[in-house]
This record gives C-alpha cells, sequence and structure tokens, in this order.
C-alpha cells in the first residue's frame, strides 16, 4: 500500500512540475496584452518555441542555447503578429488564430520532416541534467513542501523568477509605467511623447519569446518524445489565455493561477492514487469518470471567461484599450 504522505507529496509536486508552462504562457500574454494587443496565438507560438527551442538544444547539447532559440522562435512570432496587426492593422483575433494554426502546423511539419532524424532527449546530456531537479539546500528537507516548491528543476524557478520580475516591471520602472499607458489609453500616451509602435512591437516580441519558454519546458517535459498527431502544447496556450483573467493580469497572482488550475490538470494523473492513499476522505474520486478529469481544465477555463464576460470585477486590470488597433489619424 502506499504511503498517504508519499503520494500527497507526490500529487503536490507534480502540480508543480506538469503545470508551470503554463506560467510562462500566462505572463507572456500578460505582457502582451498590456500593451493593448489580444494575442490568441499562444498554443501555436508555445508550439514553435517547444521544437525549435528542443531541436536546437539537442543539436548544440546546451540548456542555454534551447532556451535561447525557443525565445527567439517564439519572438519571430511576435514580430509576425505585430507586423499584421500594429503596422498593418488587421484584425487582432483573426491574426491570433491565424498564427496558432500556422505554429501548430508548421510544428508538425519540421517534427515529421525530421523522421528517424529526429534527436532523443538521452543524447543531449544537458538537457537531461538541466531538467534535473535542483534541491535549495535547507529548504528542500522541509517535509512535503520541501520536495514540492524547492526540489524543482531550474526552468521552475526561471518560470517564478520571470513573473515576479514582470510584476516589478510592469509596477515600478517608467517603461513598465508607459506600456500601461500604451494599453489603457494610446492616444494620450501619443501625445506625451510615448513612441506606440516601438512599446507595441518590443512587448509583443519579448511576450511571445517567454510563452516559447514554456513550450520549451512541455517538450523537456515530454523528454523530447515526438507524436506524429499530438503536440506538446496539449492546450496549454488557450488555458494560459484564460489564466491571464483569472489572475487579473497580474504576473505574481498568474503563479497562484497556475497552481490552481494545476491542481485539476493533475488530479487526473493522481485520482486513483489519492483514493486508494486516502480511502476514507478521497474514495470518491474512484467513481468520478476519467474524460471528466481530462475534461475539468477545460471546463474551468470555461467558466473564467464566461463569468468574466458577464460579471467586470472592479479594479480589473484589464487595459482599456485590449484588443483595439490604434490609428494615429483619429487621435
Amino acid at each position: 500500500m502506499n504511503d498517504p504522505i508519499n503520494v500527497l507529496t507526490l500529487f503536490l509536486f507534480n502540480i508543480v512540475l506538469i503545470n508551470i508552462p503554463l506560467l510562462y504562457g500566462t505572463v507572456g500574454e500578460i505582457v502582451v496584452e498590456k500593451a493593448g494587443s489580444l494575442d490568441l496565438g499562444v498554443e501555436g507560438t508555445m508550439a514553435v518555441g517547444a521544437i525549435f527551442g528542443y531541436l536546437a538544444g539537442c543539436a548544440a547539447n546546451s540548456m542555454a542555447v534551447g532556451l535561447l532559440v525557443a525565445f527567439l522562435a517564439a519572438g519571430l512570432c511576435g514580430l509576425l503578429f505585430a507586423l499584421l496587426t500594429v503596422s498593418f492593422q488587421a484584425n487582432q483575433n483573426v491574426t491570433g488564430l491565424t498564427i496558432t494554426t500556422f505554429g501548430l502546423g508548421l510544428y508538425f511539419f519540421v517534427g515529421k520532416g525530421m523522421g528517424e532524424r529526429w534527436p532523443a532527449m538521452a543524447g543531449s546530456s544537458a538537457l537531461m541534467d538541466g531538467f534535473a531537479a535542483l534541491e535549495i539546500p535547507l529548504l528542500s528537507k522541509i517535509p512535503v513542501l520541501g520536495k514540492v516548491f524547492f526540489s524543482q528543476n531550474l526552468l521552475v524557478y526561471l518560470g517564478i523568477a520571470i513573473a515576479a520580475l514582470a510584476w516589478w516591471y510592469l509596477n515600478f520602472t517608467k517603461t513598465g509605467l508607459r506600456l500601461r499607458a500604451v494599453g489603457e489609453n494610446p492616444g494620450a500616451a501619443d501625445s506625451v511623447g510615448v513612441n506606440i509602435l516601438l512599446y507595441k512591437y518590443v512587448h509583443l516580441i519579448a511576450g511571445s519569446g517567454i510563452m516559447g519558454l514554456g513550450g520549451f519546458y512541455m517538450a523537456l517535459n515530454m523528454s523530447g518524445s515526438f507524436e506524429g498527431s499530438n503536440c506538446w502544447i496539449n492546450g496549454y496556450g488557450w488555458i494560459a489565455i484564460a489564466l491571464v483573467i483569472f489572475a487579473n493580469w497580474n504576473p505574481v497572482l498568474a503563479i497562484l493561477g497556475t497552481l490552481v488550475f494545476g491542481f485539476f490538470n493533475t488530479l487526473q494523473i493522481y485520482a486513483g492514487a489519492l483514493a486508494g492513499a486516502f480511502p476514507g476522505g478521497l474514495g470518491w474520486l474512484n467513481t468520478v469518470p476519467a474524460q471528466l478529469f481530462k475534461a475539468l481544465p477545460f471546463i474551468i477555463t470555461a467558466i473564467v471567461l464566461i463569468a468574466s464576460s458577464v460579471h467586470k470585477r472592479e479594479g480589473s486590470g484589464q487595459p482599456a484599450a485590449l484588443g483595439l488597433n490604434y490609428f494615429r489619424e483619429e487621435r
């Protein structure tokens, strides 16, 4: 019989391990939306970052190269989005969906094109070592919580650091405050000398690059195993868009949102083990259809989107000009 404490610890550990890519996607989308752009291409952008980052990391046998290429490849998706929506004034919703379609198509095109030349992650010691657990002295020895929060891989800590840095940048730097002004009222920001074009381009590229890091994380978490029918991203990009609303456009609250959504996402894997370890309180989990557990993250996503559209919360962090193209001539 499994030790209940070990089962609970493993369940909580995997909530963090498996779902941190949501944090990258959410923080990246927050940066994009704070510039006043609604990018529905998160899924495709993460897929592009995932496959090119993984292939580059394997080829160079370097975690740093993988991260850099993932950021740059996904950043190119942001550049394309900016070119179409900022310079050519294309519809943002249609453009975002196009980038998702393009990104997923490119993912499968490249992956299937590699065929038998596809590199195994086991052949890249740098990626294997870089994704191994990195224990923080003393803190990792705390019962249960030490394993959950302080014995994770480097990319978990990097994701949390990026979220904290993005929060500081948006709230306590002059550039971040100007970015928020661009998202709230680009006409007013333009009138005081803020370069709207530059701010949108830079932050659309940077935000998309952060999404790409989440895709690269998922590639490593799947051990670089390419399947011709399933994408590594597996809907996480869509959940990240909903998480932006759940986190109220706050990168730090996105950490909490990731754990909440991660709970339901991981429950589908550990429901049986939890029911066996805690038959008195959680035995009922065995009676729930497995299909419901698989659908739960997306059901929660739909509920969040519906709730946010029906009732806009007081003090919402949503930029007032979100999704609206800026025509300088109409200022």
